[in-house]
């Protein structure tokens, strides 16, 4: 198989991060999401159009085809009319403006003299006007990452989209809470070439981002887009990649998926096919199911619907071929299928006798279909319409696999695989918004920006180490995270080591996310909470990571609520005596026979009595000086 070093690979990253502002970008609602119970909604259906040219995108024309219907759900604590696209846009937010110019700055970008806003074609239904307001603020800068400078093309101001709470039928719902929060884009040059290298890359440029105070941080409040090419494959726009750790994992996975690939394509063309031997001709083979157990097919046929096939000629054995560990190429093709004709998914001749489809049934479809041995095919069954829309798409894609990889835009899943989105936007989805004026940018605001610029994260590294005493590790984990803030005020305010601090708000919070404990209820107030009871003296350091995990799990819940119901309160001086003498007196025999060798294991024995309730070097103290009179 053929390696990453030296292939050719080109990745391109977008990094997207919500803006701390007081404010929305084009109106005065905050930039909070809503807990409530939505006060209104409505509904929409949105339509593409032509550029100035007479240009329709192909993914906005992919989307609208869908044929969809979009639920918006609102309240006026969170949205306004501006959200609702029933009132034009206000003003361009100053505060955002100014903020992204920060971050150009310290990326040695050059501000734009004058700031246009945008409209970028969007009609998935994640905005109501079916475009994503945007703006460049600054061009052509760099930073200098693993001895190497990567070039940013440029930094852009943007509206955030709705958030998807789920889909029914053909009817997706949004809230519009989150629409119009204020992003920056930060986008590099497709310049890097390893999976390290962009996992390290989109590092860098969230240290920078995380340095200026000027992000929220958190769970969905940071996004990258990934742009990858391979010299015999294509440019694919991988969306939503949440977690920073999954850069380099989604970039070796669609290196991967690629060279199989192209495999198949150079197997194909081994085999004799042309793009010409693929036909549309989709055969009716309802009847061979007439006496079917398959649960899918029996589904469909309740519902009058009926059971579809077509050839595809030499596919035999391909269809089933593995591009990645649960990804086929029939996968593939059955994710088109579910867009192209909102169908559940296909069955292929790969996979079959199965799923309920005996062997009769299979040579009732081959004797139909006049399939040869090195042929294959595909079954869809569902409504008519459905079932038709499904396999021309299959029919599309497998044409597609002749000429190698299609260039497209897949979505990332959590474990850094991607599937099928919609085609690649085109050209004609960017033109000029009319109703925001420019903004022009003047040397002034560029100094008074200037003169306020944060440390760079080299700056705040040497902090760590040097006024912290944090280990050159730690201070590291501490300055990828979303805490260093939260740290320096615990750090100052209490106590508290330092190095303890920054354990629990690196390594602990990791582990309870690895353990799957909903981390985004725990807020940065609940975690400061706990440590400021921990310097009170009120709870143990070994309760921390109980008590956030208790937290995470009831949201809504306290630091004081969960210390109480976990009865985590510090024992009283006479409650801790006398469970260390208790537990002395049970081991008297153990005492006798190993001396001062036994201070260990009573030790243990008692923490596993008050762990959380007792401060360990007390503990420690109090069963030598009880073990010393006992002898």
């Amino acid at each position: 198989m053929q390696t990453i070093a030296n292939s050719g690979l080109k990745v391109g990253i977008e990094v997207h991060c919500q803006l701390d502002t007081k404010a929305k970008l084009f109106c005065g609602c905050p930039t909070r999401l809503s807990t409530e119970k939505p006060e209104k909604t409505f509904l929409r259906r949105l339509r593409p159009t032509q550029s100035e040219l007479g240009q329709v995108d192909p993914a906005a024309m992919f989307e609208f085809q869908r044929g969809r219907m979009v639920a918006y759900e609102a309240d006026s604590d969170t949205s306004c009319l501006v959200e609702m696209d029933e009132e034009p846009p206000h003003d361009l937010n100053d505060e955002a403006v100014d903020s992204v110019l920060m971050i150009g700055l310290m990326i040695n970008l050059k501000p734009v003299d004058e700031i246009h806003v945008m409209r970028k074609v969007v009609i998935d239904g994640s905005n109501t006007t079916g475009f994503q307001r945007t703006a460049a603020i600054g061009l052509d800068g760099y930073l200098d990452i693993l001895n190497k400078r990567v070039p940013i093309q440029h930094v852009s101001l943007e509206e955030d989209a709705a958030r998807k709470m789920g889909e029914v039928g053909m009817t997706v719902n949004y809230r519009i809470d989150r629409l119009g929060i204020p992003l920056v884009e930060v986008t590099t040059g497709p310049v890097i070439n390893s999976p390290q290298e962009a996992q390290e890359t989109a590092l860098a440029i969230g240290r920078l981002l995380k340095a200026t105070r000027k992000v929220k941080r958190g769970l969905g409040t940071i996004r990258q887009d990934l742009n990858i090419s391979t010299p015999q494959g294509a440019l694919i726009e991988i969306k939503g990649v949440q977690k920073l750790d999954l850069i380099s994992r989604a970039v070796e996975l669609e290196f991967q998926r690629q060279n199989e690939l192209i495999k198949i394509k150079d197997e194909l063309a081994n085999r004799g096919l042309r793009e010409d031997d693929i036909k549309e001709n989709l055969v009716n083979v309802t009847d061979a199911f007439s006496k079917t157990a398959s649960k899918v097919v029996k589904s469909a046929l309740a519902k009058n619907g009926i059971v579809c096939a077509v050839k595809l000629p030499k596919f035999s054995g391909l269809l089933g071929r593995e591009l990645l560990p649960g990804l086929r190429l029939g996968t593939e093709m059955s994710r088109r299928a579910i867009f192209a004709g909102k169908v559940g998914g296909i069955f292929h001749s790969d996979e079959l006798p199965g799923y309920g489809i005996n062997q009769e049934e299979l040579e009732r479809i081959r004797l139909r279909l006049k399939v040869a041995s090195d042929d294959g095919f595909v079954l869809v069954a569902d409504e008519v319409e459905k079932t038709n829309d499904a396999l021309k798409a299959v029919v599309e894609r497998a044409k597609e696999t002749l000429r190698g990889v299609p260039e497209e835009t897949r979505a990332s899943n959590p474990d850094g695989t991607t599937f099928y989105m919609r085609p690649r936007p085109g050209a004609a989805r960017m033109y000029p918004e009319t109703d925001v004026p420019p903004i022009s940018i003047t040397s002034e605001r560029i100094s008074r920006i200037k003169a306020s610029l944060p440390p760079l994260p080299e700056t705040v590294m040497k902090r760590l180490t040097d006024s912290f005493g944090l280990n050159e590790k730690l201070a590291k984990q501490l300055l990828n995270s979303d805490f260093i803030e939260l740290f320096e005020t615990v750090a100052t305010r209490t106590k508290i080591q330092p190095s303890f601090i920054a354990t629990v708000l690196t390594e602990t919070l990791k582990s309870l996310d690895r353990d799957g404990v909903a981390l985004e209820n725990l807020v940065p107030e609940h975690i400061e909470k706990i440590f400021y009871l921990v310097d009170k003296g009120e709870t143990a350091k070994e309760s921390v990571e109980t008590i956030a995990r208790w937290i995470a799990e009831n949201p809504g819940k306290t630091p004081d609520e969960a210390l109480e119901k976990l009865s985590l309160g510090m024992l009283s001086e006479r409650e801790l005596a006398s469970i260390v003498d208790k537990v002395v007196f049970d081991n008297i025999s153990l005492l006798k026979d190993q001396g001062d060798r036994a201070a260990g294991k009573l030790l243990g024995l008692v923490m596993v009595q008050v762990r959380g309730r007792a401060d360990a070097k007390r503990v420690a103290a109090l069963v030598k000086e009880r073990a010393r009179l006992t002898t």
